[in-house]
């Protein structure tokens, strides 16, 4: 009831040299410089998958047409195929994310993101709170649709 009340009470709105509001700055530019690198960090990861998938693609065919035969790649294809699709789909019993392109990237920018906030020591509830004070509309978007559809927590 308390929360309920103190948000139909209109707060001060903060000024323009509120001291917090250069903390925020900051705060949003080492934040800016953590999401970079975790962009880059995940982007690699995955350059590296199609990598992976490209070596074993021209593997298979080399082993389907010159070594082997289609009768004998065809199971192991087909098996290899699975392991994908059970890889996927523990991807989804573990994340509660689809298994696509965008989720898996989703999935380990925000590992990567927490793993550099934690190594480089940053304030990531001074910097919610600093953020709720100055943008409380983004803010209380942005807590709904983590609350609401982020499963991973």
């Amino acid at each position: 009831v308390a929360k309920a009340l103190g948000g139909l009470i209109p707060l001060p709105e903060p000024g323009l040299n509120d001291p917090r509001r250069k903390e925020l700055i900051e705060l949003e530019q080492q934040k800016a410089a953590i999401d970079t690198k975790a962009d880059s960090l995940v982007r690699r990861e995955l350059w590296l998958g199609l990598a992976y998938l490209v070596v074993q693609t021209a593997g298979f065919m080399r082993l389907t047409f010159w070594e082997l035969s289609w009768d004998v790649m065809e199971p192991i294809c087909f098996y290899v195929t699975s392991m994908y699709f059970m890889a996927g789909y523990a991807f989804f019993l573990r994340t509660s994310k689809e298994p696509s392109f965008e989720g898996f990237y989703q999935s380990r920018f925000n590992a990567k993101q927490k793993k550099l906030i934690e190594s480089q020591g940053f304030d990531i509830r001074r910097y919610s709170e600093l953020k709720e004070i100055f943008y409380p509309d983004s803010s209380s978007q942005q807590a709904f649709t983590t609350a609401s559809f982020d499963h991973s927590k």
